[in-house]
């Protein structure tokens, strides 16, 4: 899915941006680490995959909508990859467990790619099937890997949740060392300061 952002009247050409949408688990902790690369403009929590139009937090918490927790992240092909973002998802959550990541379980934290287009889907699948073959995890990788549907932008209080609520018992105990990690292992792929 390629869009481009407006670009100035200046005579400048529009940036030309793709859309990835990953479920890996609570999406507070998955916008966090993200929102850090490098080429990545936007990232937005939400829901997708499930039946249920227009789901509030609470009903997909409750798992009978057949919603995943999950982001869409707007990006830079030019400064970053599908396939970067795909190393970042694989390596950032355990895709071995069925609809569980840590101790939130449901469908709705289920690992899922969800793909907008041929190459994407194709990319996910070579991905997925390497690392099955190469033993990375003891057990088999389930992630699903699903055409995208329409995603529903969760309630704003969802949205850089990490960023706004860093001091809470959640984000110190559980996003902040993933950050830390995921820090480590992807410096090279960081966003500068500014």
């Amino acid at each position: 899915m390629t869009n481009s952002l407006t670009a100035p009247a200046t005579g400048e050409t529009a940036l030309q941006t793709d859309t990835a949408t990953f479920g890996t688990g609570c999406f507070w902790c998955t916008e966090a680490i993200f929102q850090q690369l490098d080429g990545v403009l936007k990232v937005s929590s939400g829901y997708s995959g499930g039946h249920v139009k227009n789901p509030t937090y609470k009903e997909v918490c409750e798992g009978t909508t057949g919603h995943a927790e999950c982001v869409e992240i707007v990006y830079d092909p030019q400064k970053i990859s599908f396939d970067e973002l795909l190393e970042v998802f694989w390596q950032t959550h355990d895709p071995t467990t069925l609809n569980r990541q840590g101790n939130d379980v449901g469908t709705q934290y289920r690992s899922a790619i969800f793909y907008h287009n041929a190459e994407q889907k194709a990319r996910a699948e070579k991905y997925k099937a390497e690392l099955d073959k190469s033993g990375a995890w003891d057990k088999p990788i389930v992630t699903e890997i699903t055409p995208a549907s329409t995603f529903y932008v969760a309630e704003n209080y969802h949205q850089d949740y990490y960023n706004n609520n860093g001091s809470a018992p959640y984000c110190y105990y559980v996003i902040r060392p993933k950050l830390e990690k995921f820090e480590k292992v992807f410096k090279n792929k960081m966003k500068k300061a500014q």
